[in-house]
């Protein structure tokens, strides 16, 4: 009976290592998964980190390689993408009291979203003065991210990630309340940027990229949220049940809807 009874114990002792040890493997696997998903993450959002190869911008003529007819936007309007840049950061001019809408005439359809300047004054004043001067203007969305984060990435004049305006802006709003177990609601519209995770000195590197969430994202609270969309989210679908293609010359997943700004304004609402 004491042989039976200490058998009974070791092989529960066993069974219970047996247990402890998948729990470890698990917890192993999960942690290189998040590591994996971080890094995707950080690619997917980065604003001008690298100096990727040029291509060429969608014009009046799609690529021979695109498959028009599953193409569910039109053609852009006749106008080249801005090449201009600024020393520096513009000199506030908005009413940071007052709310503010952006208006983005796209090839896929109109997108509007309000603009919180109390909470974002620089994104916000920075976002209406590259609208004034016609940056966006003739831009395609050169990212579309549908897996793990759903964002529409926008603002790089050159379409390939690297486009900057020539200054940087600061981080802001970053503890917005709206943001909470670090997922970035869909509507939420929010500033791309450099860092990196890690290093502080990849912080405030906000430039003129942004992304507009249209499904609830998993992010860390590390990118300036400072709109919300109230129009659109239809021509936001229409973009992502289009899905996207990689473009191994600048490491982007393009979204296979030809999305162009053809004008963006920006107003007090």
């Amino acid at each position: 009976m004491v042989d039976k009874d200490r058998r009974r114990r070791e092989l529960a002792r066993q069974k219970y290592a047996r247990q402890q040890q998948r729990r470890v493997e698990s917890a192993q696997r999960a942690k290189r998964r998040n590591v994996l998903i971080a890094g995707v993450v950080a690619v997917a959002l980065a604003a001008g980190a690298t100096a990727y190869a040029s291509v060429k911008l969608i014009g009046g003529d799609r690529s021979t390689t695109d498959d028009a007819s599953a193409d569910p936007c039109a053609r852009p309007a006749p106008g080249t993408p801005s090449k201009k840049t600024w020393p520096k950061e513009p000199a506030m001019a908005i009413d940071a009291s007052a709310p503010y809408t952006a208006r983005l005439a796209t090839t896929c359809g109109q997108i509007t979203f309000t603009m919180d300047a109390a909470k974002a004054p620089h994104t916000v004043n920075s976002f209406a003065f590259l609208a004034g001067q016609g940056y966006f203007d003739h831009s395609r969305c050169h990212r579309l991210v549908d897996q793990n984060i759903y964002v529409l990435q926008c603002g790089d004049p050159k379409g390939t990630g690297e486009g900057t305006p020539g200054y940087t802006l600061p981080d802001e709003n970053l503890k917005d309340p709206r943001i909470k177990g670090n997922v970035y609601p869909a509507g939420t519209v929010a500033m791309a940027n450099r860092y990196d995770g890690t290093n502080p000195k990849t912080r405030n590197s906000g430039g003129s990229q942004f992304f507009l969430v249209y499904k609830d994202s998993q992010l860390p609270p590390n990118y300036t949220p400072f709109g919300r969309v109230t129009g659109g989210t239809d021509v936001l679908k229409k973009i992502a049940d289009a899905g996207s293609h990689p473009e191994p010359a600048t490491g982007n997943t393009a979204p296979n809807a030809t999305v162009v700004i053809d004008r963006a304004t920006v107003g007090k609402s």
